[in-house]
């Protein structure tokens, strides 16, 4: 290896500077082996040195920078040199001279060396490359960029012209790799239309761009992350180059696309097996903080249980080593990996503490949210986290961060802020976007119920707050006209005071903005009326008119969320078969794009819409799919983990009952096995007066069973039976325990091992619906519960849903009102008693 590395050496000096050894200055800089060297020449040569020899001079001193490894790099010793200062005033002198490659190229070098960018001769390179900027190429233009950002001038007029010259330039652009640095740069002061006219040369280029390029794909993901653009296909595509260089990514790279996708929200089970194995094979390679605590933060999310124990016994040998930036990404690592070492927890806990004086304002918030997580009960770290909190509260001005803080705070023991705060808040009141002023409502909220000794000091100020919050939501609603900005204040609001006071002004003005719903933004609308549970017909009409006319714009992976209000709505849109047929051609072509348990979801959907495509039913229930299934679960988080696995019983059950024709076989006895156990740990929390009643109405206890558990796993209130002359016939014991279940049902021929009726005879389910069961605005019942309704009836029930708000209601407040009411329903001709109440 080192005489491998001496010839390379060697070959550069010769062949990288040979053809300007006519000059004998750059020839004796060609021929160093190290800086003293060319600091040697420097020191002899200043009188001679030309704008030439000053440029050649950087770009080696930085080449044998690039040639060490980084921990062997010798960055401060180069830039306190004497006769590096030499060589800037050189360059000062000579940078008029100097042409636009070497201009551009002294500055990223001295930025390299990290010379602070108020020095003299950074700001006149500066000054000198913005009078030239017009002219230079893209190249340089791209290079220029990257020392703009290295500044901290994202938001500069300056960045602003190199964003004007690409916007100019931008069909003749050819090089993707220069494109793809540019648009990283530029990315912070470009509009949303010229963001997509970049997304959409990008993807022209992709075809022309060398495979192994992997470094441009990532500065692709960058670019959608910057601009906070999902765009799957053009993901995919990166993705997939990520995935045939595997071999090639170090953990830098890894542990960059992986923050990227995190970001983005955007998951791949195959990238995530091969990053993780490849992640896991690094453990014993790093001893160093710096390196394990990127892979730490890599790794740890996807590790299992093997892996985790391995980082978390590396991380006890080096815990006294690691900095606030290191303690702090460990600590919010462990929070994403829902760690329960506790002893681990404290040793982080006590090197934060060390630190919490050094720490930012949001770094502090992210603090406190990981050791609530976390359960750390170090009172004494848990108080003054609360005085760092509220002291940053009252000197800050920027209403996004002084929510985050207020939000933290209302976590901590002792929620309430004290009257400076509040005033604080007040202050920016008319500055806060919606989701700013949801995190205030939701934290008085939290002061009101958990600190009432305080709210006497404060009651005044509070009572101010609340109607000034309802007056500015709804102002800000009223003065929206752009949907796609509005959807980033709507993103993450939600809770009873947005339900309560804004919710029903906030769907008026999405029915005003309808006009701007485009197959770009028709996913966002999707996701808010599903979390919203607002049953607006002219807001799903807009939905799945949109859809039907543009859904060859739109990617296969938001067919789901699409369908998603509909489906869960219990909706029929007036278009409804040409809607559901559309998303359903659409999926049904590129099954193969979709990550295995949202596919499970996406049938479950459909199912809840009476919807069975056979393409999509025969993709999910094979053995090949299962096994692929069960091998991704590994990488879910266990709520992510569950809920797939209950959709998976779901849409297994839904097939079984609805689509017989199929043979597909029902598979979860396990799982039926599981609500069997709940159901006898929750008999109780039955009510038991309307146990009594129905004892009363047929006649014994031994005549109603609670929390029956039915064939396909599903638990009903109160089962009873009636014979063929409606009297009610006893169970064969008073005992409340459930039938004993079948076997795998392997098909539709094959039945439940249950006791039989006599002939005539007819099961009863008896179901109280809680407000869950309904729209928030209108007593409409959602799709699970009519679900529910259907595979009941075709397993033989006669179905008897009583909504909460008719039971509760004062018709119906007496006991003999509730008994006659239950003996009309149970004994009337069967029919589908859920419609009466709508």
């Amino acid at each position: 290896m080192l005489r491998l590395r001496a010839a390379y050496e060697f070959f550069w000096r010769v062949f990288q500077r040979g053809p300007k050894a006519s000059d004998s200055l750059l020839s004796q800089i060609s021929k160093c082996v190290n800086e003293e060297q060319v600091f040697d020449i420097v020191g002899n040569n200043k009188a001679k040195f030309s704008e030439k020899h000053v440029g050649y001079a950087y770009k080696t001193l930085w080449q044998f920078q690039k040639e060490k490894f980084d921990l062997m790099r010798s960055v401060p010793f180069v830039r306190d040199h004497p006769q590096f200062h030499t060589l800037r005033i050189l360059a000062k002198d000579k940078i008029e001279l100097m042409d636009d490659d070497t201009l551009v190229n002294v500055l990223y070098i001295m930025l390299r060396f990290a010379v602070e960018a108020h020095d003299s001769l950074v700001e006149h390179l500066v000054v000198e490359a913005w009078r030239r900027v017009e002219r230079f190429d893209l190249k340089i233009l791209s290079d220029f960029s990257t020392c703009l950002v290295d500044q901290q001038m994202h938001f500069s007029p300056l960045m602003g012209k190199i964003a004007d010259i690409l916007n100019r330039n931008l069909d003749s652009i050819q090089n993707l790799r220069i494109l793809s640095v540019l648009m990283v740069n530029v990315s912070s002061v470009i509009s949303q239309n010229f963001g997509k006219r970049l997304v959409n040369k990008t993807e022209l280029l992709l075809d022309t761009m060398d495979p192994s390029d992997f470094n441009t794909s990532i500065r692709i993901v960058q670019f959608l992350r910057n601009i906070r653009y999902n765009y799957h296909p053009l993901l995919e595509r990166c993705n997939r180059m990520f995935i045939s260089n595997i071999a090639h990514l170090n953990l830098d790279t890894l542990s960059l696309i992986l923050a990227l996708y995190q970001s983005l929200q955007f998951t791949n089970f195959s990238f995530q097996a091969l990053a993780r194995e490849k992640l896991s094979e690094m453990i014993p390679l790093y001893c160093d903080p710096v390196s394990f605590v990127k892979l730490f933060v890599a790794l740890g999310p996807l590790a299992g249980p093997t892996e985790e124990k391995q980082l978390k016994l590396v991380v006890q040998m080096m815990v006294e080593e690691l900095t606030s930036q290191q303690a702090l990404a460990i600590l919010v690592t462990m929070e994403e990996m829902n760690t329960k070492d506790s002893h681990l927890i404290a040793e982080i806990v006590s090197v934060l503490y060390k630190y919490l004086h050094v720490y930012t304002p949001m770094e502090l918030a992210k603090i406190t949210k990981a050791v609530i997580h976390l359960h750390v009960h170090n009172l004494k770290l848990l108080r003054i986290l609360r005085e760092l909190l509220l002291s940053y509260l009252r000197k800050n001005v920027i209403p996004r961060e002084i929510s985050r803080l207020v939000q933290v705070i209302a976590m901590l023991p002792s929620p309430h802020l004290d009257e400076s705060g509040i005033s604080r808040v007040e202050s920016i009141l008319p500055q806060c976007s919606l989701s700013d002023l949801n995190i205030f409502a939701s934290s008085l909220s939290i002061w009101i119920k958990h600190d009432h000794s305080h709210l006497n000091n404060v009651s005044q100020k509070n009572i101010q707050l609340l109607p000034k919050l309802n007056t500015y939501g709804y102002q800000r609603l009223q003065k929206a006209n752009n949907l796609n900005i509005l959807w980033e204040e709507l993103k993450y609001v939600h809770g009873e005071w947005f339900e309560e006071e804004l919710l029903k002004e906030t769907i008026v003005t999405l029915q005003r903005l309808g006009d701007q719903v485009t197959h770009a933004n028709i996913t966002n609308l999707s996701s808010f009326i599903v979390r919203a549970n607002y049953l607006s017909t002219p807001v799903l009409d807009k939905i799945a008119s949109v859809t039907i006319q543009q859904i060859n714009k739109i990617h296969p992976l938001a067919i789901h969320p699409i369908l998603l209000p509909f489906s869960v709505l219990n909706y029929d849109p007036p278009q409804k078969d040409e809607f559901f047929g559309a998303c359903i051609q659409h999926l049904t072509s590129h099954l193969s794009v979709f990550e295995p348990h949202i596919l499970v979801f996406l049938g479950f959907t459909l199912a809840l819409a009476e919807y069975f495509p056979e393409d999509l039913i025969r993709a999910v229930f094979n053995v090949e799919f299962l096994a692929k299934l069960d091998s991704q679960l590994q990488y879910l988080p266990p709520f992510l983990k569950l809920r797939t696995y209950n959709r998976l019983m779901e849409f297994n059950r839904a097939v079984c009952l609805e689509c017989p024709e199929f043979e597909i076989p029902w598979f979860h006895d396990s799982f039926c096995q599981q609500q069997e156990n709940k159901v006898k740990n929750n008999i109780n929390a039955i009510p038991h007066q309307v146990y009594k009643m129905l004892g009363e109405i047929l006649g014994g206890a031994n005549y109603a069973k609670p929390s029956a558990l039915t064939p396909y796993g599903y638990v009903v209130d109160f089962e009873c039976i009636l014979d063929k002359k409606k009297k009610p016939l006893p169970y064969r014991s008073q005992d409340v325990a459930l039938n004993e279940l079948p076997s795998v049902h392997w098909g539709p021929d094959t039945h439940y091992s249950r006791p039989e009726l006599p002939p005539g005879a007819q099961r009863i389910a008896l179901e109280f619906l809680d407000s869950r069961a309904f729209c928030k605005n209108i007593p409409h019942l959602k799709g699970r519960s009519a679900m529910k309704i259907r595979h009941l009836e075709i397993l033989g029930y006669h179905v008897i849903q009583i909504p909460h708000l008719v039971w509760n209601s004062m018709e119906f407040s007496t006991k003999d009102a509730w008994m006659e009411y239950l003996k009309e329903h149970i004994f009337q001709e069967s029919n589908h008693d859920y419609n009466f109440y709508l």
